[in-house]
């Protein structure tokens, strides 16, 4: 039986009866996984039974962590690709970008780095090194990060809440494409998954025509 400690019924009964969703982040559905009875489903749809090829993954305990949690790989090819299209239009990101070119955003983007990474090392793409070179009228890189472990004012991100990064010039403007961290994981001892409000809504949308064309396939 789901633990209403951790779970909490969506607020319409009526067209989701008997789905819960996790407390650390309502838009993620839980589902008994039909194939593994111990197991749990992950998803942002609330059609039910739940197509695995869309589930974020599943779970043997609620809620997950890193050692019970098994992602799916389809999942995080399209929140990827989501990303890709969308990111450079999320307020949240525009905001960063703005501020980087700010007068200060050179030195606090670069030392919050160095204090918090040892260096700067991060990953793959703009989620590197790079990361916070610029501002105040220099071009470099903003990164993507998870709502579940905001980093604190001038610091970046831990590399696995790391989404990827983009490249913005002197003026704030983003200027380049979404590039993929390859260190970001859905489930850390901090939680799972979360999106601002403009991705999650692209990532929901893009998860349902999948399931569209899957059904009509």
């Amino acid at each position: 039986m789901l633990s209403s400690r951790f779970l909490r019924p969506l607020c319409q009964p009526r067209l989701f009866r008997g789905v819960s969703t996790l407390a650390s982040n309502p838009s993620i559905k839980v589902f008994r996984d039909p194939q593994a009875p111990n197991s749990h489903l992950l998803t942002y749809l609330e059609t039910a039974p739940p197509n695995p090829r869309l589930a974020i993954g599943s779970t043997t305990a609620l809620p997950p962590t890193p050692a019970s949690f098994r992602g799916n790989p389809n999942f995080l090819a399209i929140l990827n690709d989501v990303l890709a299209r969308h990111a450079a239009d999320d307020p949240g990101l525009q905001s960063q970008a703005q501020a980087f070119a700010s007068p200060g955003g050179s030195s606090f983007v670069v030392q919050g780095q160095h204090a918090r990474r040892g260096g700067g090392s991060g990953g793959a793409g703009g989620a590197s090194a790079e990361g916070g070179a610029g501002g105040a009228g220099v071009g470099g890189w903003v990164h993507l990060s998870d709502a579940r472990n905001p980093p604190d004012f001038g610091r970046i991100a831990w590399p696995e809440d790391i989404f990827g990064s983009v490249e913005v010039d002197g003026h704030g403007k983003i200027i380049g494409n979404f590039q993929a961290s390859g260190t970001y994981r859905i489930v850390t001892n901090q939680g799972i998954l979360g999106l601002s409000p403009f991705l999650e809504a692209k990532l929901i949308a893009r998860l349902r025509e999948e399931e569209k064309k899957a059904s009509s396939a």
